[in-house]
Order: structure tokens, then sequence, then C-alpha cells
């Protein structure tokens, strides 16, 4: 699902209105109404490349690259780059500073050892940040995801960079496989109440280039995963909170699952079995066992950093162990992110809410 691309959102939308609201039930208020925006319905047929770009009608939406990598020395690194879209109201952009849309990204770095995190926010209609489809860019301030001149297709060939105080990565991005549309052929079910998103990944990238910790540098080479979801209201009012994988397995499948959280102890699991060729299977309640096995005590939370997941009908029994059980992402709205590992492949895990 993706997920966290909410929460700070959430934070900049409230911190622009003139009156404080009523505190939100669901997590980070993403399951507030949203009756005067687009609303996600099934059947959409998607368009490539325009589904790249922006969605103007709909209240967020987010460009998210994980990517799972390696120095020659066979170091963990994780690498993380969102870019997320939040509009304060409904209805046609305006130019200038008079555009009611905000823009966040987070980006971040994890070893085994550290873990570092930043956030930028800008405002729409002035050029400091945004996203377009062809050619494919989407920024803020330095921060950049883009094709590269030359690619074949938008999502083929990419750059993505993100620098800040501790920490900096340049890496290029490509893939020669077909995009995995998520859920339903691209409509994502978030709830048994109808919330939904738009949703689909490129889940065979291959990364490489160079990364910095305090100053020093490493080459590093990876599977990476990008998301692109949009929606309105992605969660219920009752849901507090999600675990989100994206699995990159040694014998060639990939894996796509999520458990939202309810108020009432209740989970909606889900996930995409994706086999070699792209070709993809959704995953129901009944498919998934998944369960917490260990926590770790981070800022006065219990966060659950190894997992028991299996899928007995494709043969999977795994316990995924984060890179670095501290990967905390102490922003303005705090989350859970890093890469984990398991015999057989690698991944990443995002928990909110907790």
């Amino acid at each position: 699902m993706k997920r966290k691309a909410l929460l700070c959102a959430v934070l900049v939308l409230l911190s622009a209105c003139d009156a404080p609201p009523a505190p939100p039930e669901s997590f980070a208020g993403l399951g507030s109404d949203a009756a005067d925006f687009a609303q996600v319905v099934p059947g959409k047929v998607f368009s490539f490349p325009e589904d790249h770009g922006p969605h103007a009608g709909f209240r967020i939406e987010w460009w998210y690259v994980t990517a799972n990598l390696k120095d020659a020395q066979g170091n963990a690194f994780g690498v993380q780059w969102t870019l997320f879209r939040n509009a304060l109201k409904a209805g046609p952009s305006q130019a200038g500073w008079q555009d009611s849309t905000i823009w966040l990204g987070h980006a971040a770095v994890t070893s085994a050892t550290h873990h570092y995190a930043a956030e930028r926010y800008a405002r729409g209609g002035v050029g400091q940040a945004g996203a377009q489809a062809a050619p494919f860019d989407a920024w803020i301030d330095d921060w950049r995801f883009s094709t590269r001149p030359g690619a074949v297709s938008p999502l083929a060939d990419l750059q993505l960079k993100a620098s800040a105080a501790q920490f900096a990565y340049d890496l290029h991005l490509t893939s020669s496989r077909p995009l995995v549309l998520q859920g339903e052929n691209g409509y994502s079910r978030k709830s048994d109440q109808g919330q939904a998103s738009y949703y689909y990944s490129q889940p065979f990238f291959s990364a490489e280039g160079s990364l910095s910790i305090d100053g020093k540098t490493y080459q590093v080479s990876g599977p990476a995963w990008l998301d692109r979801e949009w929606s309105s209201q992605p969660l219920s009012a009752s849901q507090t909170g999600w675990d989100w994988f994206s699995l990159h397995l040694d014998r060639g499948e990939q894996l796509m699952l999520f458990r939202v959280r309810q108020t009432d102890g209740r989970s909606y699991l889900t996930g995409t079995w994706i086999d070699r060729e792209g070709h993809t299977q959704t995953l129901h309640n009944a498919d998934i066992q998944l369960a917490p096995v260990r926590t770790t005590a981070i800022d006065g939370r219990s966060i659950p950093t190894r997992w028991s997941l299996k899928i007995p009908g494709k043969q999977l029994d795994i316990t995924t162990e984060a890179v670095n059980p501290n990967a905390w992402m102490n922003l303005s709205i705090p989350y859970w992110e890093g890469p984990v590992r398991f015999e057989g492949g690698v991944g990443y895990l995002e928990m909110t809410g907790y």
C-alpha cells in the first residue's frame, strides 16, 4: 500500500488550516471524509505514461522507491525515497502561490549500525517541487527521481538522488520488465468498507551507484522497488495503522503484502504474488499467515522487527529480520521503515501507528 506517504501529508494539511480540526479517528486522519475529491472505483483503465504523473482530482498520492543494496564486501544497506502530493482542497489548481497543493519529501539511508532520515516541504505552483509524466520527473528541491535522457520508456532507465547532512545517494535504476497492477487490476482495497487506492508497482528494478553515510562513500548495487498510489480516502475511520512488506525472493518471484490494523483488534490482510515474468495473483487473508515474533523498544514504543510469514500455497515459510531494528523515521509523524532480510531474499518493511 504505501503507506506512510500519508502520515506527514496530513500533518502538513492540518497545519495549513485556519481553524484546528477535531482529532482524527483513523491513523493520521486518512479515514476522514473526502466527498469533495475524486473517488477510487473499480474498473479504471490505466494509461501510461500519463498515470506516471500527478492526478489533480485526488487528495493524496505518492512516488515511492526502496532499494536493498550491498557493497563489494557484502555490507547491507537500504535506501528510501518518497515524494507525496497533498491537495488542501478539491478543485482545479491555481497558479503560483495560490496553488493549494503541498508537496512532502522523505529520504532515508539504513545500514546495520546507522539510520538517517530527512524530510522536506514545498508549496505547489512555484516550481520548488512537482511531478510530470513525460519525460518522467518527480522532484523536491534537489531530491530527484527522473528518466535519464535517451531512455526507451519513462520507467526503464532512471536516476534517483537525495542528500542530507549525514547521508547522500545517487543511484541508476533500470528495468526491462512490465509494470505490476496491484489488487484487482490496479484497484487496491484497504478495508471491507470499501476504502481503496489506485496502485501499481515496478518491483523489478536493478539499482547501482554511490551511497554515503557520515562522509564515507560506498559503491552499491541491488534490487529496487517503485510504488505508485493515489487516493482520496484510503482508510476507514477505525483503521489505526499498517504493516507493509515488499519482498524480493532469490528464486525470482516478488511479493507485496500489507496488514491494516483496526481498533477492534482485527486486521485487513491482502497481498500480491508476482512470478518471474510479472504475472500476478491476488492473495487474500486465508492465503497468508503473518505474525510478529519479536519486538524492539524504540522511543517508548514496542515495534515488531521480526516477523513470521507463511504462504502455504506458494511454499513460502520465512522469518523476516530487520537489517537495523532501530530504523525509526523520527520525522513530523514518526514511523518505522527499513530493509529486512530472510533466508532466500531481501525486502523492505514499513510500520505505522505504533
